[in-house]
This record gives structure tokens, C-alpha cells and sequence, in this order.
């Protein structure tokens, strides 16, 4: 992406479905060490939504849209070309990998970090 370009949104995109049947398969999945995220470990706590997601997402001044693999838009999937999780940025004329899998996974569930890592992919 060029150095003027600016992400208008960012997208990710869970290793996860979004199913009754996914969300219970996978919060008892991850509970064993089965099933793994690093995008949720980074977003969710144990029911819901993390206090400091909210907080550092907030900082980025645009929207992050999260989507579970199943209900993601056509254009996402075919972004993230079946590489979950991963964070996609939308800027007026594409959508484009900005943290892929073993990226997130380094952030060891820290919201800071992603965060950190998207004011880096802006400049």
C-alpha cells in the first residue's frame, strides 16, 4: 500500500463459524486446547466482548468489522482466500491483508499490540 494510502476500515475475520453450533463447539473446543483463535483470544474474554478491545479499537479511528468465517461478505472471503484469522484493510480502491494468522498469533491475545501493529499499517 502507498505511504499516502489510508485504510477507511478494518476487517477481521475469525477462525470460527458463527453458528449456534459453532460458538458452543468452539467455546468448548478452546476450553480443552482443541480449537484456536488468536484474533478471539485478542477480541473476546471468556462470554464476551474484552473491555480492552473496546477501548484500544476505539483508537483507531475507523471502524473494525469482525465476521466469523461463515457469515463474511463474498469480497472478505475471497480477500482472505481461506487464511483464518486474519485482518483485512479496505481502502478506497481495495481490501488487503494486513495481519495475517502468524502475525496475530504473535500478539499473544494482547489488544495493545494489534492495535499497535494497525497505527503501524496506517503510516
Amino acid at each position: 500500500m502507498s505511504e499516502d494510502a489510508q485504510y477507511l476500515e478494518y476487517i477481521g475475520v475469525y477462525n470460527a463459524d458463527a453458528s449456534v453450533w459453532g460458538e458452543v463447539s468452539y467455546w468448548f473446543g478452546a476450553r480443552l486446547g482443541i480449537r484456536h483463535c488468536s484474533l478471539c483470544e485478542v477480541t473476546h474474554g471468556m462470554f464476551r466482548k474484552r473491555a480492552d478491545w473496546v477501548q484500544c479499537s476505539e483508537s483507531l479511528g475507523v471502524v473494525f468489522t469482525t465476521y466469523h468465517r461463515d457469515d463474511a461478505p463474498q469480497d472478505v472471503l475471497i480477500a482472505a482466500k481461506g487464511n483464518y484469522p486474519i485482518v483485512l484493510g479496505r481502502s478506497s480502491s481495495s481490501l488487503e491483508v494486513v495481519l495475517n494468522s502468524a502475525q496475530i498469533e504473535a500478539f499473544n491475545g494482547s489488544p495493545k499490540s494489534l492495535i499497535a501493529a494497525l497505527h503501524t499499517a496506517r503510516e
